[in-house]
């Protein structure tokens, strides 16, 4: 069976797409912070049949990171590896006036530094797949300039440019960015709790991360809505 580590896979996109994973047979390892949300999102996955390694801990810790890795060696190796894990920097958003740039090194270390280090601890199970592939799992933010989301979206904008250097220098594997659009999840309601507007849920954009995996397009950056009308 192939084997996927998702980061930040207790709630919302991370836990979705362990779901999606799972019903297609694929063993997962699973990381996140909280380890109650953690444990029941590795019960209902599992439900599946396949195998479920939940592994509680913070990404930005280089021995977590070398667990979950060496956990997905346990269970046959690495065929994908989603950086779904984040930090906003503030919560709520905040202008860059105000931005704690504590904050935005925590941000920093969560949405960048930590995606390398376990691109790089995992980089020869990565290697050793038939299908290898990384997804940095994007934002909006990344390329466009709204207000208050500039500690974030500078974070994401490095990862798309790590994931695209990546890409080049490991052309045996698939890399994707993927921006996965508005969702209706916790990171979202942390950053704005003012904003009430109706948001997708998660699991409606898991069909398109799927099609990527089904397809296997170019290494580039993505969007899931977009995949799911058929269109880059």
């Amino acid at each position: 069976m192939p084997v996927a580590i998702i980061t930040g896979a207790s709630k919302g996109l991370g836990r979705a797409l362990a779901g999606a994973l799972a019903g297609r047979g694929w063993d997962l390892v699973l990381d996140a912070r909280g380890a109650q949300a953690l444990a029941e999102t590795a019960e209902a996955v599992s439900a599946h049949g396949t195998r479920v390694s939940a592994l509680p801990g913070d990404v930005t810790d280089a021995a977590h990171r070398a667990e979950l890795v060496a956990a997905a060696w346990r269970l046959g190796g690495v065929d994908l590896l989603v950086h779904n894990a984040s930090a906003l920097g503030a919560e709520p958003l905040v202008r860059l006036e105000e931005l704690p740039l504590d904050g935005l090194r925590r941000a920093l270390e969560v949405n960048l530094v930590a995606a390398l280090g376990l691109v790089q601890e995992a980089l020869p199970l990565l290697r050793a797949s038939r299908a290898g592939a990384v997804v940095a799992v994007s934002s909006d933010a990344a390329v466009e300039a709204y207000e208050t989301w500039g500690g974030y979206g500078s974070s994401k904008a490095a990862l798309d440019q790590l994931a695209a250097v990546l890409a080049v220098e490991e052309p045996g594997l698939r890399v994707w960015a993927v921006d996965p659009g508005d969702m209706a999840t916790d990171l979202y309601a942390a950053a704005v709790p003012e904003d009430r507007e109706p948001r997708p849920e998660p699991a409606a954009v898991v069909p398109g991360f799927l099609r990527l995996l089904d397809e296997r397009p170019a290494s580039g950056r993505y969007g899931a809505p977009a995949l799911l009308d058929g269109a880059r």
